[in-house]
């Protein structure tokens, strides 16, 4: 319930290829930066490099207000709103809406990402059409600084990574003013609660209730 295919539609990003080469997403964080550098250099001629190794399509609306910081890639009609903090590595897909005083860092956003409030989304993967409501945050560094480890129920994965903020599936919804602790991961389909605070595994079609309750949609 947590591999890059459980969790990803591959067809909705140009990390696609890259994050095929992984069994679990949280190993592709520590090329992010690589891979954007890669894939800038042959783009076509639909995307400009406004600077060096940001690369912004030409359909995509870049507020004069927001920081692009290298290297990241902006998609084919993407939205980049007021005071958006974009300080580096970090792939946005198509459509995506990157909205108000949001930053972004070592990031993939698949197509149809709406991170469009006040969000903090760090060394983090967001599937397909996933959307962050207002004011929700991945927490990508735990508080004694020890390594992050990965929990589903009884099991532990050890990720080998100080930085880990959330794997987020397909269509997941986050409900406004949630934290997603380091090293979450939710699968398609699922939903959070507002005012959540998110640790370990939850399963695919699933409800995190504020009060930690995690139910199956058909449990409903």
């Amino acid at each position: 319930m947590y591999t890059v295919t459980d969790l990803y539609d591959l067809d909705h990003s140009l990390a696609g290829e890259y994050l095929a080469g992984f069994t679990y997403p949280w190993e592709a964080l520590k090329g992010i930066k690589d891979l954007i550098l890669a894939l800038g250099k042959k783009l076509g001629p639909d995307y400009e490099e406004v600077s060096e190794n940001v690369w912004v399509h030409k359909t995509a609306k870049v507020f004069p207000s927001a920081y692009l910081g290298a290297p990241c890639i902006i998609g084919p009609e993407t939205e980049v709103r007021h005071c958006a903090f974009i300080r580096g590595s970090a792939l946005v897909g198509a459509n995506c809406v990157v909205g108000n005083s949001v930053e972004l860092k070592n990031v993939i956003l698949f197509d149809h990402v709406q991170t469009p409030h006040y969000n903090y989304v760090g060394d983090s993967i967001l599937g397909y059409y996933s959307h962050m409501g207002a004011g929700s945050i991945t927490s990508n560094v735990k508080s004694d600084k020890k390594l992050v480890v990965v929990h589903n129920g009884t099991e532990q994965i050890e990720t080998g990574l100080k930085k880990f903020g959330a794997m987020i599936g397909d269509y997941v919804e986050v409900g406004c003013n949630s934290v997603l602790n380091p090293g979450t991961v939710i699968g398609r389909h699922s939903n959070v609660y507002p005012t959540s605070c998110v640790r370990g595994v939850i399963p695919e079609k699933s409800i995190h209730k504020n009060n930690g309750t995690v139910i199956c949609k058909t449990e409903e």
